[in-house]
């Protein structure tokens, strides 16, 4: 099979063997899947991590041997494979399982290929309602979907997200659900017209958000938007981390101690209410879509899509 491999340097191998499954997992063919900006971090050493990126995707399951019923359907996929036995999984934390592999993140080859493999247990089979090209945003919707779950958030809130690149405008569409009056403070202001016919704010003047939000979330996946995140909050406010940071990150402890500001790290989140909220219509993801690539060009993808200012960019495996 084909795969998009990091490993010194990024490399299209078409020879590559399809995944061997333990009887607990399925066999999935790709169909599309997305490059998101930890991918580009994975390119820069992140994580040290050496295999087929990518863990985005919807494809058809085509082996999974403890459970027929699932084969010719379409699905998608929780990303982290825990071993469901130690004290952290057994404690209700699978995500954080210390044995964990992350698709294309960890450990475990990911779904820039024409096969992958996960744990039946991760699948989750799609409504007809949910385009292909819709279902590669589940995984970062269920991130953004993990904000409400740790932070209360309630309709008279004043709310930033920090970032207007995938991730924060799809965490803008979800928290704007919970009634808040809410932000989104990024370079582009121009481009999310959509963004403000919702009834969101949208601005690229920091100048204009006055000082004293309850929450801001951080998705600019910079060190300078921490540090707009700790001047925008209010006094016992609460920032939430939506960045994958790679290196070191130099931040004004004094000021969040001073200022008691929770600080907390937010990484990916449930799919069940993300395959409602697309299902439902209630986020649009379209608009993130900035071009689509056959693998075969997943080279110039991935150089496309490290340009700024660039959102989603899709390659197609067929």
């Amino acid at each position: 099979m084909r795969g998009l491999v990091l490993k010194q340097g990024l490399n299209l191998q078409t020879d590559r063997p399809k995944p061997t499954p333990s009887p607990q997992e399925a066999i999935i063919q790709v169909l599309q899947a997305g490059i998101c900006s930890t991918d580009l971090h994975l390119m820069k050493g992140y994580m040290e991590f050496q295999g087929v990126l990518g863990h985005e995707f919807v494809g058809i399951v085509d082996q999974a041997a403890e459970e027929s019923s699932l084969i010719g359907k379409r699905v998608v996929g929780e990303i982290n494979a825990s071993c469901r036995s130690c004290q952290t999984c057994l404690q209700g934390n699978p995500t954080h399982c210390p044995n964990r592999t992350t698709l294309g993140i960890m450990g475990r080859d990911g779904a820039f290929a024409d096969y992958l493999s996960l744990p039946i247990e991760n699948l989750y089979p799609l409504p007809e309602a949910i385009s292909n090209e819709q279902a590669v945003f589940i995984e970062p919707l269920a991130a953004a979907c993990e904000i409400p779950q740790l932070v209360t958030i309630k309709p008279k809130d004043r709310v930033v997200v920090i970032g207007d690149g995938k991730l924060g405008l799809l965490c803008a569409q979800v928290l704007a659900l919970t009634g808040c009056h809410i932000t989104l403070l990024g370079r582009h202001s121009e481009r999310h017209t959509w963004l403000t016919a919702k009834g969101l704010a949208v601005t690229s003047d920091m100048r204009e958000i006055p000082r004293g939000a309850d929450i801001i979330v951080e998705a600019t996946g910079s060190p300078e938007g921490l540090a707009m995140a700790t001047q925008l909050v209010r006094p016992r406010g609460t920032i939430v981390l939506k960045s994958t940071y790679h290196g070191e990150v130099l931040v004004n402890m004094t000021e969040l101690v001073i200022n008691e500001i929770s600080v907390i790290g937010s990484r990916c989140g449930p799919f069940a209410p993300a395959l409602r909220l697309l299902a439902g219509g209630m986020i649009d993801v379209e608009p993130l879509i900035h071009a689509r690539y056959s693998l075969n060009d997943g080279i110039k993808a991935m150089n496309q899509a490290a340009q700024p200012g660039i959102l989603k960019v899709l390659l197609d495996m067929s």
